[in-house]
This record gives C-alpha cells, sequence and structure tokens, in this order.
C-alpha cells in the first residue's frame, strides 16, 4: 500500500486531530509497520462510542498495515475502582470488550488484545513507570485526572497520581509509535509527546478520535461560546447512564425507546447526538440514509450523503422525530450482526450476563 493511502486511512473519520501530520509522514516513511495502540478500562458494556468508533479506528489501522494492539487495562480499571474495584469481574468485562470487538467486525488475525495482567508481570515495565513518575511533577499529573474520567480536585489518594505514570509506561513497553485514543486522551498522550525523548525513548505520533455523544440534553444549553471543548467532554456517551447511551447490545425496541427520548433540537446541528451519530456512524456504513414518513408529513425521503442530510435539517426540512425514527431504524439492523454473535457465541454470552448483572460506576 502507497504511502498516502496509508495516511488516508489513519486519518479518516472519526479521527479528529493527528499530532503532528508532520510527525506521522515521516514516521510511514520509516517503518512500514509501526505498532499502534488504544487502550480501555474494561468497566462495563460496550456503548457506540467504546464500541463502534473505536472498531471503525481498528479496522481502518489493521487496513493501513499498521499493527494494533488492543490495551484491556484491567489495572487502569482496578486503580480507579470501576466495577466495585472487583479485578476479577474487571477482566470477565475485558473479555466482552474484545467479543464485542470481534463481533463488530475488527479482524482479529490482525489486532493484537493484550490484557494488561500479563504486561504487568514483566519488572521492565515497573522501572518504565517509576522512571516517567520521577519526570513528572504533582501538579503536571494532576491535570491529566481528566483521562480516569476525574476532576483535577478529585484525586484523594497516592493510587490516583499512579494512573498517568502507567499509562505513559504502557506506550514505551509495548513499544507504541502511535497512539491512537479518544480525544479525552489527549493529555496523557501529550505529555508522552513531551518527556518520551528526554527519558531515552521517543515522541509518539498521537492519532485522536472523536468522542460520540450521549443522547441527553447538555447541562447548559445553548452551549456558551468558548466553553465547547468542556462541553464535548461533558457530553460524551456514557455506560454509567444507560438511558443516555445506546449499547452495541441493545435490541431495536430498546434502540427506538432511547432514540425516541433523545435529545433532537430541531434545526440545529451543533451538539445534536443524533446528527452527531449520523454523520460518524450511519454513513460511515451507509450511502444512502432512507427516512420513512408518512405521505401527509412528506412521504418518505432519502439522503445520499451527510452534508445533504445536514442542510434539508438546518433548514428544518426534516422533522427531529422522523430523524430520530429514521437513525434508530438504521442502528437496529447495523447491530443485528452482534447481536446474532452474542446469540451464538456461549463464552461472549456469559460475559455479556456478567457484567449486566453487574453496579457499573461511573
Amino acid at each position: 500500500m502507497d504511502l498516502e493511502k496509508k495516511i488516508e486511512l489513519i486519518c479518516r473519520p472519526p479521527t479528529e486531530e493527528v499530532l503532528t501530520p508532520e510527525d506521522l509522514r515521516q514516521l510511514l516513511e520509516m517503518e512500514e509497520h509501526p505498532i499502534a495502540y488504544n487502550g480501555w478500562e474494561p468497566s462495563g458494556l460496550a456503548h457506540l462510542g467504546t464500541g463502534m468508533i473505536c472498531a471503525y479506528k481498528m479496522k481502518d489501522f489493521a487496513e493501513a498495515g499498521v499493527r494494533f494492539k488492543a490495551f484491556l487495562a484491567t489495572w487502569h480499571g482496578w486503580l480507579n475502582n470501576k466495577l466495585g474495584g472487583d479485578l476479577v469481574l474487571i477482566r470477565k468485562a475485558a473479555d466482552l470488550f474484545r467479543h464485542s470487538w470481534i463481533a463488530l467486525g475488527v479482524p482479529a488475525d490482525k489486532v493484537e488484545f493484550i490484557y494488561s495482567d500479563k504486561l504487568y508481570e514483566d519488572i521492565d515495565y515497573w522501572a518504565k513507570t517509576v522512571t516517567i513518575a520521577k519526570n513528572l511533577t504533582i501538579a503536571r499529573t494532576r491535570r491529566t485526572l481528566e483521562i480516569a474520567g476525574r476532576k483535577e480536585t478529585d484525586a484523594r489518594y497516592v493510587s490516583d497520581f499512579l494512573y498517568t505514570p502507567m499509562q505513559i509506561a504502557d506506550i514505551y513497553h509495548m513499544n507504541v509509535k502511535i497512539c491512537q485514543l479518544g480525544l479525552d486522551q489527549r493529555k496523557a498522550n501529550v505529555v508522552a509527546r513531551e518527556i518520551g525523548e528526554k527519558i531515552g525513548y521517543w515522541k509518539p505520533v498521537c492519532v485522536h478520535h472523536h468522542l460520540l455523544q450521549g443522547l441527553e440534553k447538555p447541562a447548559v444549553w445553548p452551549i456558551p461560546e468558548g466553553q465547547e471543548k468542556e462541553a464535548v467532554a461533558s457530553a460524551k456517551m456514557s455506560k454509567s447512564k444507560p438511558d443516555t447511551c445506546i449499547f452495541i447490545y441493545d435490541t431495536p425496541a430498546e434502540i427506538k425507546q432511547k432514540m425516541t427520548r433523545a435529545f433532537c433540537p430541531d434545526r440545529t446541528i451543533a451538539f445534536n447526538p443524533i446528527i452527531d451519530m449520523c454523520k460518524h456512524i450511519i454513513f460511515r456504513e451507509k450511502q444512502v440514509l432512507t427516512i420513512e414518513r408518512p405521505a401527509k408529513f412528506g412521504g418518505n425521503i432519502e439522503f445520499q450523503s451527510f452534508n445533504e442530510l445536514e442542510t434539508a435539517y438546518a433548514e428544518g426540512k426534516l422533522h427531529p422525530q422522523d430523524l430520530k425514527n429514521g437513525v434508530a431504524t438504521e442502528l437496529a439492523e447495523i447491530l443485528e450482526p452482534v447481536r446474532r454473535y452474542f446469540t451464538n457465541n456461549r463464552e461472549a454470552q456469559d460475559c455479556l450476563e456478567a457484567v449486566r448483572q453487574a453496579k457499573v460506576t461511573r
């Protein structure tokens, strides 16, 4: 595959930021199959963001010939007291994530699934963690706490400050050259770029993907000017708010019910979660979006591109409820292979039921 095609795949939406495009090009000129990774705390069910958005980028990177490592950060979930700090249950959730991405079409022969339990048996990993910690101030580490879903004022235990050095050590211990994570992980990746060469490693390229919005109305609406970044972080889809997110295992009836209640302001594109889904999921999967409507409301309507849909909606030519109904139908169809996979795979089914019964924390 030629260089330009590789870059196109890596930068393909839902990618939103590359640090830096020049560094990415230089890396690909030097290494034909560099290692990339994304890491997740296995702490509950996979929703559209964790499931589909992340799966899209894994598939893009695999197609580009990049060696992708899907890092199931069980110890980070333990540090962050996810699933009540039950490490056995967290490992079960890790198995669920692996099954979920495979069900979504992630090629298991091209993506390596790595559990932190195994990685952390190596004393060299902890040497890297200590080296990184020795090069980070408390103040600098506190400013990265967003990566663990916390505010700067939330840190109360020493373990809270281990999170960032461990996450950065993951990068160097797995020989990662491209950090492919969500925008909410940006602060840790920037630290890795800042200190990597200083401590004898390298400056990783960072490819950050879009954070899919949850279905609820933002706490402050309309979004005040200058607070867009904060709004994106607080409005992202979260498994701890099950009524405001769509899980990849949801039935068509559950999807329709959640979509019916979803926030979808009329004629508004920005911070509209249904428009967000159309842009990053529906038109990734479909070339045409068909909205079924009664004849008295104009009859069925088709959109050949996201831009066409965006324009029509902004002009008031498509009612919010019609859009929600149409997207619910498309999502149910897109997720049918996932439901079928979990119906036919007993191990996956057991993981799903174990996590469903657990108390999910934020």
